[in-house]
């Protein structure tokens, strides 16, 4: 059974720093290509970073040079540092392995409850 539990979210100031963790089991999670989504209210839910099995990484231009992503494959765990945090960047954020078949990125597990980010002063 899939789960990806994901953790690290709350209150922080403008400015600030948050790291995010996601928790995977039930697949083999270093063969996977990994991401982060957020979903802000009202809005669709985007991909802000990736990571390969390879480790190689990629990010929306709104994050790039704030946001760095990584993984552990020895703890089945990925993690998101969030620097430099803005309000925009306030969502649940989500984490989900990319669909080895898809042609584009496409999130392969259903998905977990998310982590909330709150950036307000």
């Amino acid at each position: 059974q899939v789960q990806l539990v994901e953790s690290g979210g709350g209150l922080v100031q403008p400015g600030g720093s948050l790291r995010l963790s996601c928790a995977a089991s039930g697949f083999a999670f270093s063969f996977r290509t990994m991401g982060w989504y957020r979903q802000a209210p009202g809005k669709q839910r985007e991909l802000v970073a990736s990571i390969t099995r390879g480790t190689n990484t990629n990010y929306t231009d709104s994050v790039k040079g704030r946001f760095s992503i990584s993984r552990d494959n020895a703890k089945n765990t990925v993690y998101l540092q969030m620097n430099s945090l803005k309000p925009e960047d306030a969502a649940v954020y989500y984490c989900n392995a990319r669909h080895p078949l898809a042609a584009g990125w496409v999130p392969y597990y259903s998905w977990g409850q998310g982590t909330q980010v709150t950036v307000s002063s």
